[in-house]
């Protein structure tokens, strides 16, 4: 399936929002595709094709109950390993996204000697920057404007060495927006954090693909249960969207919650990826 462009994404998430605030009235199509300017027709064929499943099966993923459902059954990280197994289904982060954090050196003199390519690109979810060093990637965020989010990126690594190029990380970390997973390579992450902020986005890549966490879960799965906050405050901070799943993070009262990147896409992601489960359920360990 290829991707549609990133404007497609945004009449998907202007669907997205009218559904969020109006599905417990389970809303006909024709009134969805009227909220966003489409006729039924052609609204129902770029949604089935963005999601790769009709508009009225992605309410029942986008429904708060699916979160509330799911936090209620995999109430910790330890229960959802034990749940999933080896032979799960939902082990997309266990299996291919594997997390070195830069020296210490690294992380205090901003980058100094790092050379960093960088490019942006489409995707799903609108369009990204990524950035990789030799070892992998360092940087993954949704953006609205190329020369602000770089300058976002320049800032974190003040000394390294900028270079607009294209590379095998990159290319495998894009990969993953698409529909099928099936031939995915292992994806490497470099990223420049203090320790606690490496253990907690360890702790995010194994939340399953098609599960969700609390706060206080990974607080509790970090072994220090009173740092719900703390864990939120470095989750905030994850510099790498989607790979290091921080929107599969929720409240604990069930409530999807906010996210850096938007609460609207933050639902799309949860439910696009609660779709591909169904459709490409990856294959045993």
């Amino acid at each position: 399936m290829s991707a549609p462009h990133h404007t497609h994404f945004e009449q998907i998430a202007e669907a997205i929002a009218f559904l969020q605030a109006n599905f417990q009235s389970q809303p006909s199509l024709e009134a969805v595709a009227a909220a966003v300017h489409l006729s039924p027709y052609h609204f129902q064929r770029l949604f089935s094709e963005w999601a790769g499943v009709s508009p009225k099966k992605f309410v029942q993923y986008l429904s708060l109950d699916y979160a509330k459902s799911q936090l209620k059954n995999r109430q910790t990280l330890l229960h959802t390993a034990h749940a999933t197994g080896l032979s799960g289904t939902g082990r997309l982060h266990d299996l291919f996204v594997q997390l070195e954090g830069m020296t210490p050196g690294e992380y205090k003199n901003g980058g100094a000697a790092l050379r960093i390519n960088y490019q942006c690109a489409e995707t799903l979810f609108g369009p990204v920057l990524v950035a990789s060093t030799p070892k992998g990637i360092c940087h993954l965020q949704f953006i609205s404007d190329e020369s602000t989010a770089l300058q976002a990126l320049q800032a974190r690594f003040p000394q390294a060495h900028y270079h607009s190029q294209t590379d095998k990380h990159q290319q495998q970390a894009l990969e993953i927006f698409q529909a099928d997973w099936q031939n995915l390579k292992k994806i490497k992450l470099h990223l420049a954090g203090t320790p606690f902020q490496i253990k907690v986005w360890e702790c995010l890549l194994k939340i399953p693909q098609g599960g969700v966490q609390s706060y206080g879960g990974l607080a509790q799965a970090l072994g220090q249960p009173n740092a719900a906050r703390a864990v939120g405050s470095a989750i905030g901070k994850n510099p790498v969207a989607f790979l290091i799943p921080c929107h599969r993070v929720i409240q604990n009262t069930g409530q999807l919650g906010g996210y850096r990147w938007g609460s609207v896409r933050k639902a799309a992601l949860l439910a696009w990826e609660a779709c591909q489960q169904e459709q490409y359920p990856l294959a045993s360990g």
